[in-house]
């Protein structure tokens, strides 16, 4: 029987582009709200992440989200995510193309 193919870091943030923010029209990787991803060989993919307020009611919603998104890789069978405070999320954490979607949505940015 052979291993499945692990995920790259490049792989995970791409898969986590389909989770937003509930309160944000913009996916959690072009927020600037994923500060890390680890792709473990047993299988197990860390994610260490912000939210835009500490306190927020979608923390949940947004965990459950990344969970499924990265469970669907292959040889993938823990997802971990860890939501730090420090350093604290700003706008300029936003990629480029994340801006360009909160000015499509109305937002100042």
């Amino acid at each position: 029987m052979s291993e499945a193919v692990l995920p790259t870091q490049e792989q995970v943030l791409e898969a986590l582009k389909v989770v937003k923010d509930p309160e944000i029209p913009v996916n959690i990787v072009d927020l600037g709200l994923v500060y890390d991803v680890e792709v473990r060989e047993d299988g197990v993919v860390d994610i260490t992440m912000t939210l835009t307020a500490i306190g927020c009611p979608a923390q949940d919603i947004v965990k459950a989200d990344a969970e499924i998104a990265v469970m669907k890789f292959p040889g993938v069978h823990t997802v971990n995510v860890d939501f730090v405070w420090s350093p604290p999320w700003t706008p300029a954490r936003m990629t480029e193309d994340g801006k360009r979607q909160m000015r499509m949505f109305g937002f100042n940015v």
